[in-house]
Formats: structure tokens, sequence, C-alpha cells
């Protein structure tokens, strides 16, 4: 593990009311000390309280700060770079458990980076993606999954995704996670010592005993790895598509939902060629939008691209929004969308509801082979059905109301895997009790699932694995 001083910009690059250059180390101390002076001219940083912060200025300076002032614009020495705020925080109470000092100055980008390169020219070096944070987890102040819900919490795109994050920020993952590789190491404990010491611990009666810690391991394990799925579309948002034959409304109901002309609406049949993409807040989640080509049999041949485009989208949706207007007749192409469409994950609207209906829900049903589908009626004209919409949407993903509180959601895809793979290791050993094989199969797969759930908070994971998770992340985190 790297111990020397790191540096980097820790707020956003951009202009902004305030920038905080982070310094880590063993000498992080040090270095701000010798770049930062008190209003009064004094260098004070390596005598100071830890968590106390500290006005005054930075300064390109190797010898002596700027002579005393009591106002900014009277210092003429060429050397000052910006008025500051310092915080000191040293080991190990501080995010990386390393001395640590944040420098708050302007957040202006020239000055920003001027502060830090000052800073990496008294004896700092620059910090690569994610060093902070690995330099957290490496110093044992968090574990790995307590890391990746931080890059989890920066990207967050809903109340809901942040809710998760949070939770699993503050340990709901990390401490399930532990309680079963206890659970399970007492098993594999227990079966080696009577293998070792058979005259005294005695395994008669162990094969009920394990096959009822296995049910009851396997049934929380089975509910976080039920959980990703939902986790998944908190996190990145439900991918949905919309779908029609041609001038339907599809790219009307697009403009509707995000809140302004995002797709152009004509009444020439085949303006939408490409898909056009929106991200959308609704009800606190995260629609990941898609108008799509109007589905129809034609000749040109970037409008059947586009119709060829459109088809693939739909069969990998999260969310079909199938589109029907209902002041005209069901034609050839709508036969064409019921179909490939799955009832279970489609919403049909029977839009342009302001006008005389022509189709009725028979006669989609009759099509759908009286497959059940939700049909709902709405109109962009007066807004009709979009709160219906909402609410389907909702009830349909997560059965009318999310619950985060107290509930683990796995909402990261390593996480899912390894618990996957636990969760077979388990199955195996549950099969060799069942089948009366000698308890020591058990321990075999008993360890390599307890090496599976260890990979997910870090105690059981490679170097490789560690510098290629944090490389995702951001410099300066």
């Amino acid at each position: 593990m790297k111990t020397d001083t790191i540096a980097a910009i820790a707020t956003g690059l951009t202009e902004a009311g305030i920038g905080i250059i982070r310094i880590s180390g063993q000498d992080a101390i040090e270095i701000a000390d010798r770049v930062f002076c008190t209003k009064s001219g004094k260098r004070i940083l390596m005598s100071v309280e830890s968590h106390t912060l500290h006005y005054g200025y930075i300064v390109d300076d190797k010898e002596e700060c700027p002579d005393k002032t009591n106002d900014l614009n009277n210092i003429e020495n060429k050397s000052v770079i910006d008025e500051v705020m310092v915080a000191v925080m040293k080991a190990p109470h501080s995010y990386t458990a390393e001395d640590t000092v944040e420098i708050n100055c302007h957040g202006g980008v020239l000055v920003m980076r001027k502060v830090l390169e000052v800073v990496l020219s008294h004896g700092a070096r620059l910090a690569e993606p994610g060093e902070f944070t690995k330099r957290a987890f490496l110093n044992g102040r968090i574990d790995l999954s307590k890391a990746e819900a931080v890059m989890d919490v920066i990207y967050s795109r809903n109340e809901w995704a942040l809710a998760s994050s949070m939770s699993q920020l503050k340990g709901s993952l990390s401490e399930i996670v532990r309680k079963l590789r206890a659970e399970i190491l007492y098993e594999i404990a227990f079966i080696e010592s009577a293998l070792d010491d058979p005259e005294h611990i005695s395994l008669d009666g162990y094969q009920k005993r394990i096959l009822e810690k296995l049910e009851e391991i396997l049934s929380q394990i089975k509910k976080l790895i039920e959980s990703a799925d939902q986790g998944k579309m908190l996190k990145d948002g439900i991918n949905t598509v919309i779908v029609g034959r041609p001038n339907v409304g599809k790219s009307s109901l697009m403009n509707l939902m995000v809140g302004e002309d995002r797709s152009i609406v004509t009444e020439i049949a085949g303006t939408t060629r490409d898909v056009l993409q929106e991200s959308i807040l609704l009800h606190g989640i995260s629609l990941n939008l898609k108008d799509t080509a109007g589905i129809r049999s034609t000749e040109d041949f970037v409008e059947r691209i586009g119709v060829e485009k459109a088809l693939h989208l739909a069969q990998d949706a999260d969310l079909l929004l199938y589109m029907v207007d209902s002041s005209s007749l069901l034609d050839e192409n709508d036969d064409k969308i019921l179909h490939f469409i799955q009832p279970e994950k489609t919403l049909i609207l029977f839009h342009k509801s302001d006008l005389a209906p022509l189709v009725k829900e028979e006669d989609i049903y009759n099509r759908l082979g009286n497959r059940k589908v939700k049909i709902i009626r709405t109109s962009v004209v007066d807004h009709t059905g979009m709160e219906e919409l909402e609410n389907a949407i909702e009830e349909m993903f997560f059965h009318g109301k999310i619950k985060i509180n107290n509930e683990i959601t796995i909402t990261n895809i390593r996480h899912k895997d390894l618990l996957e793979r636990a969760y077979e290791d388990l199955q195996m050993v549950k099969e060799s009790a069942l089948n009366g094989m000698p308890e020591d199969f058990y321990s075999i797969d008993l360890m390599s699932a307890y090496e599976e759930l260890g990979e997910i908070i870090g105690e059981e994971v490679g170097e490789d694995l560690v510098n290629e998770i944090f490389s995702r992340f951001c410099i300066g985190k």
C-alpha cells in the first residue's frame, strides 16, 4: 500500500462559490503548513488540534509568509494565491484514516488549479481516481461494499436510489453479510473440530441441524438476490420504450412527459426515424424514456432501419408503452405490435381519448388471446390519464409503494453475482446433507460460500479487483 501524501481537487472542476483541495497522507499537515499563512502572518498548522478550521491565505513562498496585514487587498506580495479556510483532521479520525487537510478556496477553475499546483510543488503527488476512498478501505475505515456505496451516492439519480445507497454506506449490507459469514464459519469450525476430536464432539444428528441452518441462510440470501432487479431499476432507471404505428401520438406523449418539445411532432407519418432518449423523474422513479419510429411496413430504407431498431428496443425494455390511436380502427401494423408484446411488462395507452372512440378493450384482448394487460385512456390535449399512467408504473414495478426504509436492496451487479455464487455453494451443501455424504464434503462448499460473501465486503478480494473498482471513481474522491 502506498503511504505517500496525495492531493486533488475534491469538488467539481467548474465555476462555483467554493472549491476544495484535499490532501491526505503522513505529510499532509506539514505540506499544508508550508503553503498556508494566517492573517497575522504565521504558520500554525503543525501545532493545531484535530478537527479545527483556520482562516488565512495560500501562498507560493517556500521561505516566509507575506507581511502581516488586516486586509487581503493590501498584500502586495505576489506569492499570495487565495484567501482560504483550512480544515485539519488528524489520523485516524478522518475520511482516509490518515492525516488529512482540506483547503476551502474560492471556486474558480484557475484558482483551484493554482492552489493544487502549489500543494503538489511542496511534496504531495496527484491522487489517482478513487484513491482517497481506496485508502479509507485499505486502512480499515470502511469495507468494500461501503466504498462502492460512496460512488452510488454520488451518482444517485433519484431519492430512492440515494436512500438505498445511504443505507449501504451506513453498513446495512455489510452487517447482514458479516452475520451470514459468522454463521457459516461456525458450521465449518464445528465440523472440523468434530472430525479432529470425535471422542468429545459428536456429529450425531448434525445432518438435521445443518439442513435447518441452511434453510435459514438460503432464505436470507435469496431475498437479497430477488431485490436486485428492483435495485437495478432504482439505481439505473426503468428502461421505457414507447411504440406504436405512425402518427398515434408517441412523440407528443414524449414531449408531455419530458416537459419540453424534445421530439418533432408533425402530421407526416414517419417523422421519427431514429430513437430519441430522455431521462425523467416520475413520482421519484427514474424513467429512461425512448421515443421510437412508428412501426409500419415501409420502402424507405432509413425509416425501415428505425422500425427495426424500435422492435429490438421493445424486446429488451423493462417497460413498454404501446400507444393505440383509439379514434381509428386497428390495422395490420397494430397486429404486428400485438404479436410481439409481453403483457406483463406492457401498458397500453388508448391515446386521443378526447376524440370519438373506435377501438374497444375487447379488440385488444381478442388479439392477445385474452391475455390481460393494463389499458389506460390518455390524451395530450387535456392531459387525460397522465396521473393514472404514473400510478400504474409505480404499481407495476414497486407494488404501489417503493420500500427502502429497513429493507436492503442490492444495487450492485458484483454483489448480486457473488450472492448467487454463494447461494449455489450452499445448495451443494444441502444436497450433500440430503444424500448422506460425509461431513467433510460440507466444509468444502461452506468455505467457498464463506469466501464468496467475503468478496462483497472486501475480506476475500485480490489487489487487481480492488484497483479495478476504485479506478471507476473520480479523482478527488
